[in-house]
């Protein structure tokens, strides 16, 4: 199919056979290593939820240094994603993958060993950095052995429901190895996967070969250059400014100084990217012209930063309020995991719904289930507030979450066969991004009320106002994708693109043609034809 071309990256040899030519056996076991990885990363943060009030008494942290063990690992993760999804593209992705995932394995048993509340954060600085490598090496191989559309959306969907789902196990595995065993347990479980996970992968993986598309190969020192560590330096110092805040106080010195920085340095990256070829740009900057390019990444702020929320002020309530053991408040999150896996398989519906409208369903379910929240001030209100608020709210935030991530290498179709890594990683920082400043500002907010209330931290004012606070945020995204993203665009240049690849008869169209995707005319031959095609493979598509 004409439009399998267009939308899929360049087929690549891999073992001697295109990725369409491998075993069904092979492929989704890869996937299945993929999807491991995606879960272990985001485990390696959701299973301290439940660890840090014993950490706190273990290593004789403060709460606000506490808050470190989770901030350091977001912390490294969103600043060095760029630069792992650059060194996917322009090095070997089987190899960042590895390295990652083992480099993962092998520090978390050295920080189930430390009795330092330093070396642990440093620690789970690095654990952070090396993690990093994995998410954006993941989607660079999973868009070369799914070169099919419609298996693309499919996988690209499991991939990213595992996410929930790890985000959910970890805290229940995490509560179990705390009231069972000891807080170790919790990171020396990581290489209990990671480690063999890592071996299998240099075998199962295809090897990797350099995109035969007639360019000179570069040097190691040429790839080097097409590096962002600007980018990197200055989300560092965004990121540890707006985490630092509830904790130092926005006014502080160690907040303001990087908060004025970081801006700085990000405009000197930008400025930097315009002032070179757009081919040796980290991120060309005509990527944020990209049609919803720049709102799909705004969506990408939303999904982390609304789960990240409800586990914190949720575990913190029942545990240290309600007195709840740390095992029975991971049970009540369970539904939060299971929904998601479930939503995470609609990958589909994009052949027959614009991204636009799941998007908005999924914020319109986040709406909802934010209000609910905000009333759940009992200990009697979970089954009649917070249960069918996490069904709704986490339903809504994986349709957000998989269909701006449908929607944004769909957009990207013209640079994804060289750069799948790089927008895997802009998406996932986004993520990481808006989960680090989300539960920053949130954290101000519910503390700041809580300060002036007479019940303090015993009473539900504070966690309300947080409530309310993302419930605008919430608001704010819906109207931005109403407002701003245009709708079936991209299906409009692939057929402008599909002509200028062809160039035969049989694939022109015209402008008239053009209009009638949208209705504006019954004249659907031949671009009608086009535009079905492109439909039918209108899953996720790098």
């Amino acid at each position: 199919m004409v439009a399998e071309l267009v939308l899929s990256p360049a087929a690549t040899l891999v073992d001697g056979l295109l990725p369409s030519q491998l075993s069904t056996i092979r492929k989704y076991s890869l996937l299945l290593v993929f999807c491991l990885a995606q879960l272990i990363d985001v485990f390696n943060n959701s299973a301290l939820f439940s660890a840090i009030p014993t950490l706190i008494t273990s290593l004789d942290m403060t709460e606000s240094e506490s808050t470190w063990i989770i901030s350091a690992y977001q912390l490294t993760f969103a600043s060095f994603l760029l630069i792992s999804g650059r060194i996917s593209d322009v090095y070997n992705p089987k190899a960042a993958f590895i390295t990652g995932f083992s480099g993962l394995g092998l520090i978390a048993i050295g920080s189930g060993f430390v009795r330092s509340k330093i070396v642990l954060i440093v620690l789970r600085a690095l654990s952070g950095m090396v993690a990093s490598l994995t998410i954006p090496a993941a989607l660079t191989l999973l868009v070369k052995i799914f070169p099919e559309p419609a298996e693309q959306a499919r996988a690209i969907g499991i991939f990213g429901g595992c996410g929930a789902i790890g985000n959910v196990l970890g805290l229940i595995i995490g509560a179990i190895f705390i009231q069972y065993t000891s807080w170790s347990w919790v990171f020396w479980f990581i290489p209990t996967v990671a480690l063999p996970i890592s071996a299998l992968s240099y075998f199962l993986i295809p090897p990797q070969y350099e995109d035969a598309s007639g360019d000179e190969p570069k040097s190691s020192s040429e790839k080097l250059k097409n590096l962002d560590t600007l980018g990197v330096a200055s989300l560092i110092l965004l990121i540890f400014a707006v985490t630092s805040g509830s904790s130092s106080g926005w006014g502080s010195a160690t907040v303001l100084a990087p908060l004025i920085i970081s801006p700085f340095l990000l405009a000197g990256f930008f400025f930097y990217e315009r002032a070179i070829p757009a081919a040796k740009a980290a991120i060309p900057p005509a990527t944020w012209f990209l049609p919803n390019f720049a709102v799909l990444f705004a969506v990408a702020l939303l999904p982390y930063f609304w789960w990240v929320t409800i586990f914190t002020i949720f575990t913190n309530l029942w545990q240290g309020v309600y007195g709840w053991q740390a095992i029975d408040s991971a049970v009540h999150f369970l539904p939060v995991g299971i929904v998601a896996f479930a939503a995470s398989w609609t990958g589909s519906w994009a052949k027959r719904v614009s991204p636009k409208w799941i998007i908005m369903a999924g914020e319109g379910l986040m709406i909802i289930a934010t209000i609910l929240m905000a009333f759940a001030s009992a200990r009697e209100a979970y089954w009649p507030f917070v249960f069918p608020a996490f069904l709704l709210g986490s339903t809504g935030a994986t349709l957000a979450y998989t269909h701006a991530n449908i929607a944004i290498f769909q957009t990207s179709l013209a640079e994804s066969d060289k750069m799948a890594g790089t927008v895997g990683a802009i998406f996932n920082g986004a993520l990481q991004l808006g989960s680090a400043v989300g539960i920053a500002a949130v954290t101000s907010v519910e503390s700041s009320v809580e300060k002036r209330s007479s019940r303090g931290i015993e009473g539900y004012q504070g966690r309300a106002a947080a409530f309310w606070f993302l419930l605008g945020v919430v608001i704010v995204e819906t109207a931005a994708v109403l407002i701003f993203y245009r709708r079936d665009i991209a299906v409009v240049e692939d057929a402008e693109r599909v002509e200028a690849k062809t160039g035969d008869g049989e694939a022109k169209c015209t402008s008239s043609e053009k209009t009638s995707f949208d209705g504006a005319s019954p004249a659907r031959e031949p671009a009608g034809e086009i535009v079905e095609e492109l439909t039918e493979g209108s899953g996720f598509t790098p």
